[in-house]
């Protein structure tokens, strides 16, 4: 089984989802786990031995350009790439809607948070499996 977690930003954001795929592994020996994340967070996934392939996203620059040809082109690459690998499963760990909308792009079942578990209702829109968490949860818990 394949499955592509969408924990862009930020640091300490990333960095406490790693016991979840820790969690799953020893749970789940067979998954291999991909990431999608802010290029400037790459390396820090990169340090993580559980995760086989990093799919690096601009986002920040992106939005700050939105018009530039090499955005466009850089976003459509992001697309192919994950479409390829084809997913089993993507994880949106984040609960915005610029996760939703790169968990979106690998053409897979999405699972995420529900509406009142997201810090974005609206990117539950995209989810195929909402789950509830509670909110008062440590972010490690969560």
């Amino acid at each position: 089984m394949r499955v592509l977690v969408v924990k862009t930003s930020s640091m300490g954001d990333v960095i406490h989802s790693f016991p979840a795929v820790e969690d799953a592994r020893r749970s789940r020996p067979d998954v291999s786990f991909d990431w999608c994340v802010e290029e400037a967070f790459a390396g820090i996934v990169a340090l993580h031995p559980a995760i086989a392939t990093i799919h690096s996203v601009a986002i920040r620059r992106w939005r700050t350009s939105p018009l530039v040809p090499g955005t466009w082109r850089q976003a459509a690459g992001l697309r192919r790439a994950l479409r390829d690998r084809r997913y089993d499963l993507v994880i949106d760990a984040q609960g915005l809607l610029k996760s939703a909308v790169v968990a979106k792009q690998a053409a897979a079942p999405i699972a995420g948070f529900d509406r009142s578990s997201a810090r974005e209702p609206s990117a539950t829109l995209f989810y195929d499996r909402r789950y509830a968490v509670p909110r008062d949860l440590h972010a490690i818990e969560r």
